[in-house]
């Protein structure tokens, strides 16, 4: 054991290009740490961890049984990691695969176009007729776009209303939009199952949460028994936000640029709208 104990501490050479690569390793398991807090991938990630170190341990201490026991087990083990976290694995490798060169070729996004989508929510809520509205961000989304109708009409206040009025038949499912257009409505998304969320949540806030939980995208949910109004990113929900507070999350998600401020004490005020 103190054979391998001085091998393991003897260094031959140490350059610059090893800093590096520690740098970088670092970073890596940072960035990974970061990505699963606060997830129940925390707790299996440490059991894969006692796993490693139990292997190591054994071939330390030359636990033949044991390390046996292990590197029969642990290949299985690995494609099991794999057929659990397969959602985590596509959110990371998305993750990885984000440029800012894409955003170049996006469709710009202004206020107006989110006043459009405050306007139409509020408005949806004070008639209490459920909603889901689908932001894209740097995600693409078209694998719920081929779920729905293809629309790809400039947003207005005015299409949403028609969609997502009770006696359409597009009323019935999600909107996605993309850029300053409506992409496609009556779109299926993918159901949560954190097991945490409220029994209060029915299936379009679940259907939000889903869709951001798997993919960037910024969505909002109109209850139609409440009439309120939610705000979910990242798989976390916001709930019963007003008008101004529902402008100000899209401002943020989406990285638009708010006008210049109105003047102090007038009141904040949407477009207005002929009913």
């Amino acid at each position: 054991m103190p054979d391998r104990f001085a091998a393991a501490l003897h260094v031959s050479q140490f350059s610059w290009l090893d800093v590096v690569d520690i740098l970088i390793v670092a970073f890596i398991v940072y960035q990974l740490l970061q990505f699963i807090r606060g997830t129940h991938a925390v707790q299996m990630a440490l059991g894969g961890l006692v796993l490693v170190i139990l292997y190591w341990a054994s071939q330390w201490f030359n636990l033949e049984t044991v390390n046996w026991l292990l590197r029969t087990f642990l290949p299985y083990v690995v494609f099991g990691i794999i057929v659990v976290f397969q959602a985590e694995i596509r959110k990371v490798l998305a993750h990885l695969g984000k440029t800012p060169l894409l955003g170049a070729f996006a469709t710009p996004r202004t206020e107006e176009v989110i006043d459009e989508i405050v306007l139409a929510a509020t408005t949806l809520a004070a008639q209490r007729t459920g909603a889901i509205l689908v932001i894209e961000r740097e995600m693409g989304l078209r694998s719920y776009i081929e779920t729905g109708i293809g629309l790809d009409a400039l947003l207005t206040y005015d299409l949403l209303i028609s969609i997502f009025n009770p006696g359409t038949p597009l009323h019935d499912g999600a909107v996605v939009i993309q850029g300053n257009r409506v992409a496609a409505a009556a779109c299926f998304l993918p159901l949560t199952v954190n097991p945490a969320l409220s029994r209060e949540l029915g299936s379009r806030h679940r259907a939000a949460i889903g869709v951001t939980e798997d993919t960037d995208a910024l969505a909002v949910v109109v209850s139609e028994e409440t009439g309120g109004i939610s705000v979910v990113v990242g798989g976390r929900i916001r709930r019963n936000v007003d008008g101004r507070a529902l402008k100000q999350a899209l401002l943020e998600g989406l990285e638009v640029q708010e006008a210049a401020a109105e003047p102090e004490g007038a009141p904040h005020t949407l477009p207005a709208r002929d009913k």
